[in-house]
């Protein structure tokens, strides 16, 4: 069973990039595709393309911004979006805006779709804003933890590069959004700190392997990237992937995102 994180920076947009990924592409033995950067508001979302495929879909979405999506061939079940479907607080209600949760259970894997704010610039009140959030997603792993429905898979665009070996060029990270020390443990300590893993580390120790280039500067002909879509496991599923895979094809498309997908595949149970 296969399920990929893809942030396609708008699914009008990319619609086709998506449509084409999931029917002939690398993604055809995907099982459920996450979306993240949307931008688009529930009502205006190109659900019946997906359907008119034979594809379920399910979306949480806002003008213009943010937005997460799932895409799935089979129905899925347990859907939740945000946090306060699980936390009752006023800080995960005002976290709640912005569109960037998004849950679901599939084949016995619950899996929970991520968009983490990027943070503007280190020491900015956006930058505050990402720590807080990273701050209540512990609190909503937790807590599903507690009620007895733990996730098993994190995914999507994390925007952080966890460890040097995971940006092009890692000078100047300590003051440089996506990599600062805070940002990497206040992941840490969000994520990895319940015993999550990261699939793709599973299989490849080497840098050099990236899911996001700029636009600008000939990032992704000069492989100038950053890995910061990740899949993070459970142990359960963690000894159950067999492959983590950054697909760079849709990069290199017309139009692409600046984005690529990345694909766990877990052997059945």
């Amino acid at each position: 069973m296969q399920i990929a994180t893809w942030n396609v920076n708008s699914i009008r947009t990319r619609l086709e990039h998506v449509l084409t990924w999931l029917t002939s592409g690398s993604g055809k033995d995907v099982g459920v595709l996450c979306l993240q950067e949307t931008k688009v508001t529930d009502e205006q979302f190109p659900q019946q393309a997906f359907r008119d495929r034979d594809l379920h879909v399910y979306f949480y979405g806002q003008k213009s911004y943010n937005g997460v999506a799932l895409i799935a061939r089979e129905p899925l079940e347990d859907i939740q979006m945000g946090f306060s479907a699980v936390l009752d607080s006023e800080t995960a209600r005002s976290l709640d805006d912005q569109k960037r949760v998004i849950a679901a259970s599939w084949r016995g894997a619950s899996i929970l779709n991520l968009y983490v704010p990027n943070g503007s610039e280190v020491g900015s009140e956006k930058y505050g804003y990402k720590l807080t959030w990273l701050q209540t997603l512990r609190a909503y792993l937790e807590a599903r933890s507690t009620a007895g429905n733990p996730v098993s898979l994190i995914c999507g665009d994390f925007n952080v590069a966890l460890e040097d070996r995971d940006i092009y060029d890692p000078d100047g990270k300590e003051t440089h959004i996506m990599s600062s020390p805070v940002e990497r443990e206040a992941l840490r300590s969000a994520v990895l700190d319940l015993e999550f893993r990261d699939a793709f580390r599973k299989f490849e120790a080497d840098g050099g392997h990236f899911s996001w280039w700029d636009y600008r500067r000939g990032g992704f002909a000069r492989n100038r990237g950053w890995r910061i879509d990740h899949h993070y496991l459970a142990p359960e599923l963690y000894d159950r992937a067999t492959t983590c895979t950054i697909d760079r094809e849709p990069r290199g498309w017309e139009k692409p995102s600046d984005h690529t997908p990345v694909i766990v595949e877990l052997a059945d149970s």
